[in-house]
Parts: C-alpha cells; sequence; structure tokens
C-alpha cells in the first residue's frame, strides 16, 4: 500500500504534465511552391512558344537536404488532365529551385517543361484566379499557392 500512493501521484503527475504540454504545430514544407508566374510578358498572349515559357511556376527545396521529386504532380485549379504535370526522375538538391515552364524545351538542373504546345488554350494558369497545388509521389497535398489579382503578373507564394 505504501508504494501505492506515491506511485498513483507519479501517474497523475505525468498525465497532467501531457494534457498541459502544447500540441506541436505541422512541420512546414520543405519543398514548396515558391513563385506561380500566371501571365506571361507580353500582350496579347500570343500562344507561342516562347510565351508559353514565360508562364512558370517554381519549386523551391528550403530544406537541407535533396528531396526526390519522382512522381510528383503540380496541377491547377482545373484538375483538367492536361493541366496536370508529373515529374520523371529528377531530384531537386537542398536550397535549389527547379523552374516549371509550360511550354517545350530541353530540361535542365534548373528548368523544366511541362510540353504544352500552340494556341491559346496551351495556357496552364489563369490570368486572374487560380490555385497550384503541389503533391508528392503518394498524393499528399504538400503545398498550394493560390491567387486573385489582376493587377501583378507573378504570385510569390
Amino acid at each position: 500500500m505504501r508504494l501505492v500512493a506515491p506511485l498513483a501521484a507519479l501517474v497523475a503527475a505525468a498525465t497532467a504534465l501531457t494534457l498541459a504540454a502544447p500540441a506541436q504545430a505541422a512541420a512546414a514544407p520543405t519543398v514548396k511552391i515558391s513563385r506561380i508566374w500566371y501571365d506571361s510578358p507580353g500582350s496579347p498572349d500570343s500562344g507561342a512558344n516562347s510565351s508559353l515559357n514565360g508562364e512558370y511556376v517554381q519549386i523551391k527545396n528550403t530544406g537541407r537536404s535533396a528531396v526526390s521529386l519522382s512522381g510528383w504532380t503540380v496541377r491547377d485549379e482545373t484538375a483538367r488532365a492536361d493541366h496536370v504535370y508529373t515529374f520523371g526522375t529528377f531530384t531537386l538538391r537542398a536550397g535549389k529551385t527547379v523552374t516549371l515552364r509550360t511550354g517545350r524545351g530541353r530540361d535542365t538542373a534548373t528548368n523544366l517543361y511541362w510540353g504544352r504546345s500552340g494556341g491559346t488554350l496551351a495556357y496552364i494558369w489563369n490570368q486572374v484566379k487560380d490555385t497550384g497545388y503541389l503533391r508528392n509521389a503518394r498524393g499528399q497535398l504538400v503545398h498550394k499557392c493560390s491567387y486573385n489579382s489582376s493587377r501583378h503578373a507573378y504570385k510569390d507564394c
């Protein structure tokens, strides 16, 4: 009996500490959308490849380790099949940014190309309001960025 009372007091104290401890906030993503340039330079948008490549989304790795983006996706609010980009084999090094351009081009470590071609329907990002979604290879939302403005050509996220 002499041990039961101190043990009960110890359990009660531990329970009180556990209940009083603040819940930890979810960690900020280390890979995120850093900018959406939704209105390519020039007026009106011509649909030419150079104009398409003036529209882009940037993905930044703010962490200390490289992250494989293989199988990750970027999409806009419409989520139509042709508005979803799936990363092939690609690793984003720590502290680096990759620019995903809407048009065609040769992929590098700093620029990737969605591959959309010609015509005004080939643009991805609406010029006034849209949301970009970044999902990992399991389909889980990692980050999103929304804009609602016709005053600027881009949104820093």
